[in-house]
């Protein structure tokens, strides 16, 4: 997104593009544009890239008209701080604990799927006890998104070695009685924009289909930390 707005600014320095802000109703951004815009910044996308970020560039020309259509004077000062907080109202801002409820008793069930749809903390409660095993729910889910990730198109990339391994260590620490916490051995999957070491992080954008940073997001190692197994 930042490339997209810097692209942004630098269109509106250009003489044609200047000629649509200031018109009432201006015309959509076009390849043609961004790539006369390319050459004052010194960059260079290919025909990809200005068709993923088109759609972007012209919604952020309709909303700077959207701003610029508000009546604004000079005489209201700009805005320095922003407090949401209703006049009068008071946080309490000493630190406690979190206190985590815990489900009822809960029996393993016979047929490991039939928690597919189980709340985490009623995973949570059954993995503490050790009711079931972290590798037999992620083996589980693993198993459910190599049979509906094809039809249902929600996956791109399954960490399935990654999250055997993390399965595998949180059954073992559990077992030590090494409990981190009601994250410890859940299966989860991140969103394809938050980075994962070793694997594609492709933003859903076709560009970026076969890009791998080699790096974990700081959301990642918190969960990592926490025992919880990306699958």
């Amino acid at each position: 997104m930042r490339f997209k707005m810097i692209l942004l600014a630098a269109l509106s320095g250009l003489t044609a593009i200047g000629a649509l802000l200031q018109s009432q109703n201006p015309e959509p951004l076009t390849p043609a544009l961004i790539a006369a815009a390319e050459k004052i910044i010194g960059l260079q996308f290919n025909e990809a890239k200005r068709d993923s970020m088109l759609g972007d560039l012209n919604e952020n020309l309709e909303n700077y008209q959207k701003i610029r259509s508000v009546p604004l004077p000079n005489s209201v000062p700009p805005v320095l701080a922003f407090n949401p907080v209703p006049v009068g109202m008071t946080f309490d801002t000493q630190r406690r604990p979190p206190v985590w409820s815990t489900p009822a008793k809960l029996a393993a069930p016979t047929n490991i799927e039939d928690l597919a749809y189980a709340s985490v903390g009623e995973l949570a409660e059954l993995l503490r006890t050790r009711k079931v095993t972290s590798m037999q729910l992620t083996q589980m889910y693993l198993s459910r998104l190599k049979k509906y990730g094809p039809k249902l198109e929600c996956v791109i990339t399954i960490t399935e070695e990654l999250a055997l391994k993390q399965a595998q260590r949180a059954d073992a620490e559990i077992a030590a009685g090494n409990y981190r916490g009601p994250l410890h051995g859940i299966p989860y999957g991140a969103k394809d924009l938050l980075a994962v070491k070793g694997y594609k992080t492709t933003w859903g954008s076709v560009p970026f289909k076969d890009q791998v940073i080699d790096e974990d997001a700081t959301v990642i190692k918190k969960l990592e930390a926490a025992g919880a197994v990306l699958v």
